[in-house]
């Protein structure tokens, strides 16, 4: 079972004076890459959080985001008043307006507020912690969503292609034919007269040249080895990534090999299914 690197997870957790709101959204990443959106409070806590996050999400660019509301009486914000009242003395020195009119000026003042650093104690952050978790849970959930339609899709893709390879092995013999026939029609043109054994080594040799046999059996290979892997319990992107790169490997060969217009137009039909899959691919955990 595939997941998928993009999700969404939210959750709300209350406690005493303060509602805490735990963001996370991910998307595609070689890496794990964190962007935290956190109350300064809560910076000292960060490494953990990250930890927390990367041990459950292992790959993609995640964007963490706590909000805190006060809920209670209490508010971690305060009038600094011997500043305002400073600003308040000199504005009215400047200007010529009431002491409600200054007040409003002085308020919006640099320093006219002054927010109290407020120490995060252990059941504080077991609370964020486990708003966390349930956030983590529920990308998870949503990962694994999106997981099974990707899956869903890259299976009709190697479908697509391992009924094209059939294609392409029932054309082969007459492919043979017609390299065997434009040969004869050269000589043919040019009206030489031929021994016709040395002909029919050289044909031989020029045929073996272009033989696709290996490239076809290697092609059904690595197509059923990408269905094995993407049906294991663990997921794996950048094992069917390779996979894939493989299978591409296979589908150029037969394409250079091919020197036959119909089974030419096969080959770039796999290699549009094949680059679906290999967008899809980078979305895949």
């Amino acid at each position: 079972m595939i997941q998928s690197m993009t999700g969404f997870g939210k959750s709300i957790t209350q406690i005493p004076n303060k509602k805490i709101t735990v963001e996370l959204k991910s998307l595609n990443s070689k890496n794990f890459d964190l962007n935290a959106r956190i109350p300064s409070q809560y910076r000292e806590k960060e490494l953990d959080l990250r930890n927390l996050i990367s041990n459950s999400l292992g790959r993609g660019k995640v964007d963490l985001s706590i909000y805190v509301e006060y809920t209670g009486e209490q508010t971690s914000t305060n009038v600094n008043s011997g500043v305002v009242k400073n600003y308040m003395d000199q504005l009215r020195d400047i200007v010529n307006a009431t002491e409600i009119e200054l007040l409003k000026m002085a308020v919006k003042m640099p320093d006219a507020l002054k927010t109290e650093r407020d120490e995060i104690d252990e059941k504080e952050f077991n609370a964020i912690e486990k708003a966390v978790k349930e956030a983590l849970k529920e990308i998870n959930n949503f990962r694994t969503d999106e997981g099974e339609a990707l899956e869903k899709d890259l299976q009709l893709r190697i479908s697509n292609i391992q009924e094209l390879l059939k294609e392409v092995i029932k054309m082969d013999p007459d492919r043979v034919d017609a390299v065997r026939e434009r040969l004869r029609k050269g000589i043919a043109e040019i009206k030489e007269q031929v021994d016709e054994n040395r002909f029919e080594q050289e044909l031989v040799y020029y045929i073996e040249k272009f033989d696709i046999t290996e490239e076809k059996v290697r092609l059904d290979n690595h197509l059923e080895y990408f269905q094995k892997t993407l049906n294991t319990k663990d997921s794996n992107g950048r094992k069917l990534a390779f996979i894939s790169q493989e299978i591409g490997r296979e589908i150029n060969t037969i394409g250079s090999k091919s020197n036959y217009a119909p089974m030419q137009q096969l080959v770039v039909q796999m290699k549009d299914e094949l680059e679906k899959i290999k967008e899809q691919l980078l979305n895949v955990l």
